[in-house]
């Protein structure tokens, strides 16, 4: 049976992940430090669901606790590795970086070798499409240059980036990075933005949205994310044998490293996905304009070509659908009807 090891495993995405792999069969070690940058009381309803799969074990671990981290993957010996865990947020990244470069630089160096240490076939770590940063070139392809972030937080995921290709090429680690774009659904992260609206939307409460509504999300369901991820699990990266040092292509290598985008490769007006909200809850919603926040984006949109072609596989879940069964899993989870929260 292989054996992963995923790191944010109480997490979104992770979630959702483990519950994948478990199905497909998979032995998994999850990971994750359950920190409070939101409502622990989710990561703990999510891990509880997972305790219950037979082939899930589960120990909370900070990764940037070297001696811990570093003992638990040298007792599990995973096959591959699958890094999710992070500090995530890029307007949180203003008020607390020293938090990024502790979770997403100091844990990630732990990841690193810890595949080093323990002959990893296969690491899989995320980043996101933040790296994009000041890039303006609809649709985002890995293969453009990223070198202009506009957070600490896209900052920390470029690093994370060019950390792995150093160890792909020194070790011969294969390494894939996974730039995802604004993941969403059930079991969702409660500080994005689809869940903020959703919650204030029910409350009765405005939602406050910027740069007057002019924004374009590639909105992407977690299914897609983790169909993505699971069938880039089984295809290590490759040395790349048409790789030009003299034109350097930034999503592969002569190094087992590779990019992709995981996005919907269809972007949404902001204003469209809050109506789309509104029609589905029944509620109209009370907006606040505001100027464009620091570190944000106008509009993201990926170029999925890489992942079509290794993995055959295109995102299929509209934001329509998506959405509704999202507001679904909120009212059962939050128990409420189809009025505001009482």
């Amino acid at each position: 049976m292989q054996k992963i090891l995923v790191t944010g495993a109480a997490g979104f995405i992770g979630y959702h992940l483990v519950r994948r792999l478990c199905s497909d069969g998979r032995e998994v070690l999850g990971v994750d430090n359950l920190n409070s940058y939101y409502d622990v009381s989710l990561k703990d309803a999510r891990l509880a669901q997972l305790k219950t799969l037979p082939q899930f074990t589960f120990e909370q671990i900070a990764l940037e606790d070297t001696e811990k981290f570093s003992a638990a993957v040298a007792k599990f010996k995973p096959d591959a590795i699958v890094h999710l865990a992070a500090q995530a947020g890029v307007r949180y990244s203003l008020e607390k970086p020293h938090a990024y470069i502790t979770s997403n630089l100091n844990g990630f160096i732990n990841v690193l070798e810890g595949a080093r240490n323990n002959a990893v076939k296969h690491l899989v770590f995320a980043s996101s499409s933040s790296v994009y940063g000041a890039n303006t070139k609809l649709p985002f392809s890995v293969s453009d240059n990223v070198d202009h972030p506009i957070s600490l937080y896209a900052a920390t995921k470029k690093s994370n980036e060019l950390m792995a290709h150093s160890y792909a090429h020194l070790y011969g680690i294969p390494c894939t990075g996974l730039r995802f774009f604004t993941v969403y659904g059930s079991w969702g992260r409660p500080d994005m933005a689809y869940f903020k609206f959703t919650k204030a939307i029910y409350e009765g409460k405005p939602i406050a949205v910027f740069n007057d509504g002019d924004m374009r999300r590639d909105f992407t369901h977690i299914d897609d994310i983790i169909e993505g991820v699971a069938r880039l699990v089984d295809i290590p990266a490759t040395s790349d044998p048409n790789w030009n040092s003299d034109l350097p292509d930034p999503a592969t290598s002569k190094a087992p490293y590779r990019l992709y985008n995981i996005g919907n490769n269809n972007p949404a007006e902001l204003m469209h996905m809050i109506g789309l909200l509104e029609k589905e809850i029944g509620i109209e919603a009370k907006i606040e304009k505001f100027p464009m926040q620091p570190g944000d984006v106008q509009s993201t949109y990926a170029n999925i070509d890489a992942l079509k072609n290794v993995t055959g596989f295109t995102p299929q879940t509209t934001l329509e659908k998506g959405l509704r069964e999202f507001i679904g899993w909120y009212r059962d989870y939050y128990k409420l009807g189809n009025g505001p929260a009482r």
